[in-house]
């Protein structure tokens, strides 16, 4: 069979499978191989490379794709992924956005990024802003060693802890200029895409109702900010209002308002820090 008919096979295994995008994942995997574009597979050969039906199959058992090919798109930027680590999301690109927005004007910003997981806040962050120090925190050392590789050749700072214990960061308390993070966020449950529970569970989950990291991050979070400084923090959209009370009873914090993800929903809390 030709390799365009091995795709069209391949498009009805990762269907049956329940695979989203089917199309796209068997153009995908077939590109990982052949070192191509997914428009070019079958302009560059007409036989299937070796190797292919194996990925098929362990998309077929819902392994994230981007687990297979090694990487995950993020914004302009390619980031090294693998088992240990949380996949970026596109929904994130809002927060590393509005970040990389509220900092026009500012020299040399001090950022920080709590809960880095892969560095995908962090390195997008300082991709737009090669004059902005930031420095990231993970506490999985699985997770850490994929944010080392990508946020080594940045130039970022990753420190390894809790995002949560303030002594962690008392060496940048009151001054940075921005601070954001994707935390984990989901209330435990079943019932989600296959693919979401081959992430480490505690990236993703965080207790019954998704707020047991939030609760506990978001003083030490405010502490790290300078007068003037940006918050944004990620949270699941069923628990917008209450990450908004949070971050409204922190002292000297400007009211919190809503950021929405690309589907329009309230998906991040975004707020300053008020002069003394």
């Amino acid at each position: 069979m030709t390799l365009r008919e091995d795709i069209a096979r391949a498009r009805e295994i990762l269907a049956g499978a329940g695979v989203e995008s089917p199309e796209v994942d068997a153009r995908e995997l077939a590109a990982h191989l052949l070192g191509c574009s997914p428009l070019e597979v079958t302009l560059r050969a007409a036989e299937t490379p070796p190797g292919y039906w194996e990925l098929v199959e362990r998309r077929a058992r819902r392994e994230p794709l981007q687990y297979i090919l090694g990487q995950a798109a993020f914004g302009p930027l390619s980031l090294a992924v693998g088992p240990g680590v949380f996949i970026p999301r596109p929904e994130t690109e809002v927060l590393a956005d509005w970040a990389v927005r509220g900092l026009r004007g500012v020299d040399k910003p001090l950022v920080i990024d709590l809960c880095t997981g892969s560095g995908a806040l962090a390195a997008y962050i300082v991709h737009q802003r090669g004059d902005a120090q930031v420095v990231a925190v993970e506490r999985s050392p699985e997770a850490a060693a994929w944010a080392r590789r990508n946020l080594e050749p940045l130039g970022v700072e990753l420190r390894l802890g809790d995002a949560t214990d303030p002594a962690l960061l008392a060496d940048l308390a009151g001054k940075a200029h921005a601070v954001v993070s994707n935390p984990p966020y989901v209330p435990e449950s079943e019932g989600l895409p296959a693919e979401i529970y081959h992430d480490p569970h505690e990236a993703v989950f965080a207790g019954a109702d998704g707020m047991s990291v939030i609760n506990r991050l978001v003083g030490p979070a405010a502490a790290l900010l300078r007068p003037g400084g940006l918050l944004g923090i990620e949270h699941d959209d069923t628990t917008a209002l209450a990450v908004a009370e949070l971050v409204a009873g922190l002292p000297l914090m400007s009211p919190p308002e809503p950021l929405r993800d690309l589907s329009g929903r309230d998906r991040f809390v975004i707020a300053g820090k008020l002069n003394n």
